[in-house]
């Protein structure tokens, strides 16, 4: 006799902490935003950030 597999998928609850979908998405978005100053100081400033930092 063959086993069939589940027909319902348990209702798990979404991790608080660790690799999750939330805390993915929510990292790329601050990366992007990030980005985007690092971009736009560049941009007013007329150097590099590291210029700006002080590293430079």
């Amino acid at each position: 006799m063959t086993q069939q597999p589940p027909t319902i998928t348990p209702k798990l609850a979404e991790p608080k902490f660790g690799f999750n979908e939330y805390a993915e998405r929510l990292n790329g978005r601050a990366a992007m935003i990030g980005f985007i100053l690092m971009v736009i100081i560049e941009y007013t400033t007329n150097q590099g950030v590291l210029a700006w930092l002080g590293l430079k």
